[in-house]
């Protein structure tokens, strides 16, 4: 298939840290292949981060004490967010009102990437997806 680029969704993120059952098969290959380079962005650190101290990612609380050591670790690359994601992450016509999938889906696509979620809802965005 050749190399591709891979955002990870948050979750994705967090369930291949975890080695959690719910991670995909397929985007466990994806992850997997030494060819593909593999992303993880600061609105994902950003989430893990704020969802923790809200209490909502209590098992994430190593990870979250320090998400971009996590991202070095997994031999992933972190993705800085840039202006121009910020823009389109705002100027998105679509209804969906998650701030941090619209700057994932923004990343995606700005940046030519396979954005890997089970989000559904992500569909929605004129961007490449691994959903499975």
């Amino acid at each position: 298939m050749g190399k591709v680029n891979i955002l990870l969704d948050t979750h994705i993120f967090l369930w291949w840290l975890f080695d959690d059952d719910r991670l995909p098969e397929g985007i466990r290959g994806e992850i997997e292949n030494l060819e593909n380079l593999i992303f993880v962005s600061a609105a994902s650190v950003w989430e893990i981060a704020m969802k923790f101290r809200l209490g909502k990612l209590p098992e994430a609380a190593s990870v979250a004490q320090n998400v971009t050591e996590w991202i070095g670790k997994a031999g992933f690359q972190p993705l800085s967010v840039s202006p121009e994601h910020a823009q389109l992450a705002g100027d998105w016509k679509m209804p969906h009102r998650d701030p941090f999938d619209r700057m994932l889906a923004a990343q995606a696509k700005i940046e030519k990437m396979n954005l890997a979620t089970v989000d559904k809802m992500l569909l929605q965005f004129p961007i490449k997806t691994m959903v499975r």
